[in-house]
């Protein structure tokens, strides 16, 4: 069509046109007279301009971010790490701009998956094509960003149908399937890049999930938690639900088959005791056994169960805010949870239970392998038993955690699979230790002689090497050893707490004779200890579980070998029950001082034949017993472990949960492994966690020459405090500032020095001034003051 131009002045339109034949018929054209208020002129948008870009101008990328502007710092840290750490090509893009150069403008979730497929058809060899793709930004059902407070910072893939749990869904699977006729999600469409989501909203969320992500993978988060895997299984509601926990029970076997390194813990619901409460039915010593894992550490937690938006199981034995109190910032496993709809992160108007595990700022975990809608139990039964075999490398493939999902994916065919959504970083491995530890020697005896068997009061001395993936010495590995020495195997049965007349025999592997440390000098250790009393006498096969790190690197080994049973008629006497010294959050704490509604009791051990953390016997666990509470006590045997290279020393650290404000008196008993008994107690004052608290301010020495201490006591430990002191002469004039950041175990703190010198680092005179003492917190903001004098002397 062309604009015609009028050619006269008058009311007449007046225009010439000039016509033709085309194969000898007369041709035809068609006039329309517009009035130009009856038609839409675009409106050109402010800001409406597009920069100078070149996505296309990206090439062999190994490691691809895509989130928005505003998380791009944040991202970038992830991708820097895995350019330094993993020799990556990485590439960090602003989604707008896969928009502008991939959709025409338009935000569209293909534009995305078509921006992948450049990066992966163009690469300059089949090595180099893109192999991680990391979404860094929370999802959302409304691509059109008409809900308030939405939160599509990357959309996800999402189904057609929207109104049935069971056949929706959302994914990122999507963006990795590259084949010419793949796209539609079909059953026979296979992932070729790894993807992984990070569903973070704001900045604050996206720096402590990359905090996260790189602590995992860094040297604080060495331990022999690595060595821990935890399963755990909801009850059966109707008896068609057996298969959960039965289920369950095949997959620890064939972890425990095929990699025996591993130690599991088995948390199956049915095997508690049920109670009946206002709100129904509930286990709280599952809910306490699930706290007890993750702050103790484990590797990897995997749920097979019921479950939804708000936590597992119609009995709750997992809820938000118990998810919201974890602290193990250094633990942090990869959660497994073959459930309903756990995360079902497109609701923007819903945080779900799956999210908060993700963005617990003070642990949770670090990444999830999860669910968003409702999975039917068939498929998440056959979905969990083929998840780790990939996951835990059956096979010794080398996948990521990302990469084992995929392939498990791509061998599975029920649309379900789309359900299943990874939370993380596509490129972390789960961090298995590799090597070998072995035991050389029993009681200087080499094991490939005989090996002595472990009778109760008998004193065992153990040596060992450290070995590479070629069981040969390694003689440059100097660091620590953790050992844990297992009794037998302990027959257990499930409760039939719902009286279907049905129940499962399992055992467990979870009585520990020995937990301690040992130096590691050249790759040989050395260790010793004491056997309890209180094994049990039956002569049978326990186990020996290694891990050993270097600061570096980590390594991990087991033993069955070693037989345990009998006693030693002959041990030395000893009637002298353990030494007991109790704190609170530190051991500065002081009798019937301050502490925070969460502190971690301290308990310091001391018995020349060390202490009993044997589970066979009845009433000899280490027991916290709070505000006379005879009940409930806390056994505390998993908590205990040596100081290094001395068995007859060690520590209990356990993490009160929740406690009221005010006086709370705690009475703790101990027994060694002759079984004699110690007591003691301790007094200890809440204060409320709503704010921050500061009590006995001051300054040490006062009055003080050249120099002094400030010390005071708050109610934020573990927490990271930005101090201010502002000193004043009495008149008002400020005289000296000084900025400190302090993060304590305990409540007490004490860093922060001065030698009194001024601002301009002038010698200030003799005299009483004012100081102000000023906390603010770095993560509520929460702050207090406190003002005190201070004297100089010259």
């Amino acid at each position: 069509p062309k604009i015609i131009t009028n050619q006269s002045d008058s009311n007449d339109f007046i225009f010439n046109a000039q016509g033709g034949l085309e194969n000898g018929n007369a041709t035809l054209s068609e006039y329309v007279v517009l009035n130009e208020s009856d038609f839409y002129k675009p409106i050109l948008l402010k800001n409406s301009k597009i920069a100078n870009q070149n996505l296309h101008a990206l090439k062999d990328i190994d490691y691809l971010v895509i989130t928005q502007n505003n998380l791009i710092n944040q991202a970038a840290r992830l991708a820097d790490f895995h350019k330094q750490a993993d020799n990556f090509s990485t590439a960090v893009v602003d989604v707008q701009q896969i928009y502008n150069e991939f959709g025409s403008g338009s935000p569209d979730v293909t534009s995305i998956r078509d921006f992948v497929r450049f990066l992966y058809t163009s690469a300059s060899s089949v090595d180099k094509k893109i192999k991680f793709v990391c979404l860094f930004g929370d999802t959302s059902f409304d691509y059109k960003d008409r809900i308030t407070n939405n939160n599509n910072i990357v959309p996800a893939f999402e189904s057609l149908e929207s109104f049935n749990l069971a056949t929706s869904y959302v994914t990122d699977d999507y963006f990795g399937m590259m084949d010419d006729n793949e796209g539609t999600l079909s059953f026979f469409d296979k992932q070729d890049v790894a993807t992984g989501r990070y569903p973070v909203t704001t900045i604050q969320e996206a720096k402590a999930a990359v905090d996260k992500t790189l602590n995992y993978i860094g040297k604080t988060a060495f331990g022999d938690w690595r060595n821990s895997i935890t399963v755990v299984a909801d009850d059966p509601d109707v008896a068609s639900e057996f298969v959960l926990q039965e289920t369950v029970e095949r997959i620890s076997d064939n972890i425990s088959l095929n990699k025996p390194v591993f130690n599991i813990k088995k948390i199956y619901a049915d095997a508690y005791k049920q109670q009946t409460s206002a709100g129904g039915e509930r286990f709280p010593d599952v809910n306490e056994a699930i706290n007890t894992a993750i702050e103790n550490g484990t590797l990897v937690i995997d749920y097979y169960g019921h479950g939804g938006e708000d936590g597992w199981a119609k009995e709750r034995i997992l809820e938000v805010p118990q998810i919201q109190a974890w602290y193990n910032p250094n633990t942090l496993p990869l959660f497994i949870t073959v459930t309903c709809e756990f995360a079902k992160l497109d609701n923007p108007l819903r945080v779900t239970a799956g999210e908060f595990v993700f963005n617990n700022i003070q642990g949770g975990a670090t990444s999830l392998i999860t669910t968003t809608r409702e999975i039917f139990i068939s498929v998440g039964q056959a979905f969990n038993e083929n998840l780790v075999t990939k996951l835990f490398s059956f096979n010794d493939e080398d996948y990521t955690i990302s990469q084992a999902l995929m392939a498990m994916k791509n061998d599975f065919t029920s649309s379900q699979r789309l359900f299943v959504y990874y939370f993380g970083d596509p490129a972390m491995k789960l961090a298995q230790a590799k090597g070998n530890i072995k035991i050389t020697k029993m009681n200087d005896v080499l094991v490939s002689q005989a090996i002595d068997t472990l009778k109760a009061l008998s004193h065992v001395t153990f040596e060992g090497i450290i070995t590479d993936k070629n069981n040969q010495l390694q003689s440059d590995f100097n660091g620590t050893l953790s050992a844990t020495i297992y009794d037998k195997a302990i027959d257990k049965i499930t409760l039939d707490n719902n009286n279907f007349g049905r129940t499962l025999s399992f055992d467990a592997i979870e009585s520990k004779i020995y937990r301690g440390r040992a130096t590691v000098k050249n790759g040989i250790f050395k260790f010793d200890f004491i056997v309890p009393k209180d094994i049990r006498i039956a002569l049978g096969k326990g186990k020996m579980s290694f891990y050993a790190d270097n600061g570096i690197f980590d390594r991990a080994g087991y033993n069955f070998d070693v037989n345990i049973g009998g006693i030693n008629e002959n041990a030395m006497a000893d009637n002298q029950g353990p030494q007991v010294s109790l704190f609170m959050n530190d051991e500065s704490f002081l009798d019937g001082g301050n502490t925070n509604q969460s502190p971690i009791l301290i308990a310091s051990l001391q018995d020349e034949s060390g202490i009993n953390t044997s589970i066979t016997a009845v009433d000899h666990d280490l027991i916290a017993i709070l505000d006379d509470n005879q009940a409930n006590p806390l056994i505390l045997n998993d908590f205990y472990q040596t100081e290094l290279d001395d068995f007859k020393k060690g520590k209990v650290r356990f993490q009160l949960r929740n406690l009221t404000p005010g006086t709370h008196q705690l009475k703790f008993k101990a027994w060694d492994t002759y079984n004699n008994l110690s007591e003691a107690s301790l007094s200890f004052n809440v204060v409320t966690d709503n704010g921050i608290t500061l009590n006995h301010v001051l300054n040490y020495p006062n009055p003080f020459v050249n120099y002094t201490e400030f010390w005071f006591e708050h109610n934020r430990p573990n927490e990271a405090l930005n101090v201010q002191i502002q000193i004043f002469t009495i008149s008002g004039k400020l005289v000296k500032t000084i900025n400190s950041s302090v993060q304590t175990t305990g409540t007490l703190s004490r860093e922060i020095t001065w030698n009194g010198l001024d601002d301009f680092g002038a010698k200030i005179g003799k005299g009483v001034y004012i100081y102000k003492l000023k906390v603010v917190s770095t993560l509520t903001h929460d702050q207090a003051e406190k003002i005190e004098k201070i004297v100089i002397l010259r």
